[in-house]
């Protein structure tokens, strides 16, 4: 897989990094990107072996939300058929290696996790990333990590966890620091297995009975910013794990976006002056990106393909990041030193931390010339 395959034409300062499931760990986990859930009962073979979504590259089918209980045996059929059918293409010659994507599973609860895991054979795991854990806290943690290291053990492959962080006891204020400190306790004994940390912010939203419009971003939600913040304090301090953002629920029917004039100011100057770049559901969306990451986020969950190329193209970093990053990381002997492009204090000890994010991000997602080519970079039809 790669990143922004959508655009083939773009011109990269710095092209962005193949990878697979296999990519080391340290890098994989900035490559996710756009993760984009599925019920488990549909078919997405046919999309794979055809490569008919080129910028989609981290797929999660689903046995949970997204799956009546009833319809859970169908999918788990499903699933399996589809693992199989995609492991065959491959070694048959059918499918390029390269061209799988990072397939994840989201569990249901323990019992149907194991029950899934049974029928699981030691083909269908070379193609299959890993497992998303809902409702993750500290008294199911434990049992979820152990049981997916066993497997690891079991087939010799590389299974990854990622929990999702969603249950009341984080959203509630008198419970959250006890729970996500015994979280926290539970994945640093699995850290190797632990691809990303994962936000449930629908979840913390229905809690209170609130629900952000398409004119607001999460973080003007009161209650779930506190949940965010309190859960980015806890597990992306000196970037120990990459915590990716929640959901934005507002899309539009039509997959039809039109760019008849692109703006000419930088993407950020349009969105924070409200100047229309897309349409108010993506424009929406691409406001909220801004803020995961100046707030830390890698990437988001999605549920409309239609938000994928714009998720993946705002995780570029531009040049002048990327100049400064490289500067920094360079300099082993601390100090301050004057940014690339001469505009800014770049403190080699206090940013280090920056840096390493960006430089992983830069070899995930690439490098642009600057923030107008953020546009450019989306600005295609798929």
């Amino acid at each position: 897989m790669r990143h922004h395959l959508y655009n083939p034409g773009f011109d990269f300062v710095i092209e962005p990094e193949s990878f697979d499931k296999y990519t080391d760990r340290d890098l994989l986990q900035y490559c996710l990107g756009a993760t984009m859930y599925m019920p488990g009962t549909n078919d997405f073979t046919t999309k794979i072996l055809s490569a008919a979504m080129p910028g989609l590259t981290t797929i999660v089918l689903c046995f949970e939300d997204a799956c009546p209980e009833e319809d859970v045996p169908a999918a788990e059929e499903n699933v399996h058929r589809l693992l199989e059918t995609v492991c065959n293409a491959v070694k048959e010659g059918r499918l390029a290696k390269q061209k799988v994507p990072l397939i994840f599973c989201r569990i249901r609860n323990m019992k149907q996790f194991e029950h899934f895991a049974e029928n699981l054979t030691s083909e269908q795991v070379k193609v299959l990333a890993g497992i998303n854990f809902p409702k993750f806290n500290a008294e199911n943690g434990e049992a979820y990590f152990a049981y997916l290291k066993k497997l690891n053990v079991k087939f010799g492959e590389i299974l990854y966890g990622m929990p999702i962080i969603e249950e009341t006891e984080v959203a509630f204020k008198e419970t959250r620091m006890q729970e996500l400190l015994g979280i926290k306790e539970i994945i640093d004994h699995y850290h190797e297995l632990v691809l990303q940390v994962r936000v449930g912010a629908t979840d913390f939203s229905s809690c209170f009975g609130v629900r952000r419009g398409v004119d607001y971003s999460i973080y003007d939600i009161l209650t779930v910013r506190e949940c965010l913040c309190d859960i980015l304090n806890v597990f992306s301090r000196n970037n120990e794990y990459v915590v990716s953002g929640p959901v934005w629920e507002y899309f539009r029917a039509s997959k039809q976006m039109m760019f008849l004039d692109l703006p000419k100011h930088d993407l950020e100057d349009c969105l924070m002056k409200r100047i229309p770049i897309v349409n108010l559901e993506i424009d929406g969306l691409l406001r909220e990106l801004i803020l995961d990451k100046a707030n830390g986020f890698v990437g988001r969950t999605v549920i409309h393909p239609t938000h994928v190329k714009f998720v993946n193209a705002l995780q570029a970093v531009t040049k002048e990041e990327y100049d400064d990053a490289c500067q920094i990381l360079r300099n082993k002997s601390g100090g301050v030193v004057k940014g690339a492009s001469e505009n800014k204090m770049n403190e080699v000890k206090p940013h280090t931390n920056w840096a390493n994010k960006v430089y992983m991000r830069a070899k995930a997602y690439g490098v642009i010339q600057n923030e107008s080519a953020f546009i450019e970079l989306f600005a295609v039809d798929d």
